[in-house]
């Protein structure tokens, strides 16, 4: 089948989204991202793009420190409106029950059954975005998404955004076993 050219606008398909929270200006404050992947094992390093202008950003910058919420299907509304209000215009913490772990400036999103608290790793600044690395000092998770003392992602009910189109989807059931299924495969060539 014939690939098409479209430039150089892309989205990588799924992005998990996550609620970021840091204190800005020596207030709680959170907003909803979606460019977030982990980057290391040891030290447990987690990435996220925030655009400069973020409210989110400055208060990473202020603070070193910043928590990644992930939401369930139950909290999508929660989880859009973090994304529609700026920081700078509405206390977005009215809407939420916060807690903190051992970092003073990293508070957490209770509603959301898994928090990773972070301090600042490193910074890259980019043309519109800093790419913030963060080092995972403590994982957080209602026991009710564990299985076997595992988050499990049945039971977390995670989702992910799909851009352009701007559409939030939960996932699907498995297809497979990683680094197994495609041992059908190894040592036979088409």
């Amino acid at each position: 089948m014939a690939k098409k050219n479209l430039g150089t606008s892309f989205n990588i398909f799924p992005m998990p989204v996550v609620i970021v929270g840091t204190v800005t200006d020596g207030k709680p404050n959170f907003m909803t991202a979606a460019w977030i992947t982990k980057l290391n094992s040891d030290p447990p390093l987690v990435g996220l793009s925030l655009g400069k202008r973020q409210h989110t950003a400055k208060g990473i910058l202020q603070s070193n420190q910043f928590s990644v919420n992930y939401p369930s299907v139950d909290q999508v509304v929660l989880t859009d409106y973090c994304g529609l209000v700026h920081g700078y215009e509405e206390d977005k913490s009215a809407h939420l029950e916060i807690f903190t772990g051992t970092l003073e400036a990293a508070p957490m999103v209770r509603e959301c059954p898994v928090s990773l608290e972070c301090t600042l790793y490193h910074t890259v600044e980019l043309p519109k975005d800093f790419f913030f690395i963060g080092e995972v000092v403590a994982v957080y998770a209602d026991e009710r998404v564990l299985t076997e003392g595992r988050i499990d992602p049945r039971k977390l009910r995670p989702f992910v955004l799909t851009m352009p189109g701007n559409t939030y989807w939960a996932l699907g059931e498995p297809i497979g076993e990683a680094w197994s299924i495609g041992k059908a495969l190894v040592g036979h060539r088409a």
